[in-house]
């Protein structure tokens, strides 16, 4: 009986004790959160039909950004946007691989000029002023050694009273000749081979704008052809009058014959004395 007692008491020992360990495995299972998937260890290969993405190309340099950033360029920069000179620069150097020179006049370079100067040109006048100072090519200080004279700005061609410019060069020292001011570079405000920025200590005055010229001489008189006389009835006239020779009287005619056949007989009578002799 003891012993069946004993055996009853271990199964339920057993059992319970069975009972607990599924309990808390139960609930240590149930309060651990769920595993996030796995993710692949090679993203998936893009589709061979996309097309490849490229950095965008920077644009051409801004000329104006250039000067407001090194500052004292006010008035210059008034006048490349005023005349439409920065956008003829911008432009041109998107079109073209010869790149671009500019020699900009400083604030103080411009406040040298008498005063009233810039007010008394037209606009017409400005644009050229401004082109006058740009070069449709880049040089470096040391392309100034080798260029020849004179140069092309764009202001106009190199004949004789196109705005040509005359360059000399020793060295980093660049001076500039317009026939009128005499300019030298005095510093670098840009380079980046396709642009150059020089900086000036004098306005350029071009010849053309600022030299008046001679007037014009007016043409001269075309000669004027000599008018024909009309003849008129009473010059007939009196030129048929002129020839019509002058009648003589009758009466003078007879003495003259007569005095012409007296002579006649008078000589007759001589011959015939000489001969009786």
């Amino acid at each position: 009986m003891h012993a069946k007692m004993g055996k009853l008491q271990a199964c339920n020992c057993f059992s319970l004790s069975l009972l607990l360990v599924c309990f808390f495995h139960c609930t240590t299972t149930l309060g651990q959160p769920a595993q996030a998937p796995a993710l692949p260890a090679v993203a998936p290969a893009k589709p061979a039909d996309a097309p490849a993405s490229s950095p965008t190309p920077p644009g051409p340099p801004d000329v104006t950004k250039i000067l407001q950033k090194a500052g004292g360029f006010t008035i210059l920069i008034r006048l490349l946007k005023r005349t439409a000179v920065a956008d003829q620069i911008k432009g041109q150097l998107n079109d073209t691989k010869n790149g671009f020179t500019l020699f900009a006049p400083t604030d103080a370079a411009f406040s040298n000029l008498k005063s009233g100067t810039l007010n008394s040109l037209s606009d017409e006048q400005k644009i050229r002023l401004i082109q006058f100072h740009t070069l449709p090519t880049y040089y470096s200080l040391a392309n100034f050694q080798t260029v020849s004279n004179p140069l092309r700005t764009q202001a106009g061609d190199t004949n004789p009273g196109d705005y040509p410019l005359n360059v000399t060069s020793m060295g980093n020292q660049v001076n500039i000749s317009t026939g009128l001011v005499n300019a030298s570079v005095s510093g670098t405000v840009y380079s980046d081979n396709q642009l150059a920025v020089y900086q000036m200590d004098k306005v350029l005055l071009p010849l053309d704008i600022f030299v008046a010229k001679p007037p014009v001489p007016a043409p001269a008189p075309a000669p004027t052809k000599p008018k024909a006389k009309k003849t008129t009835a009473s010059s007939q006239e009196s030129s048929t009058t002129t020839t019509t020779p002058t009648l003589v009287d009758s009466d003078a005619v007879r003495i003259t014959e007569q005095g012409v056949f007296v002579v006649s007989v008078g000589v007759s009578v001589l011959v015939a004395a000489l001969s009786m002799l």
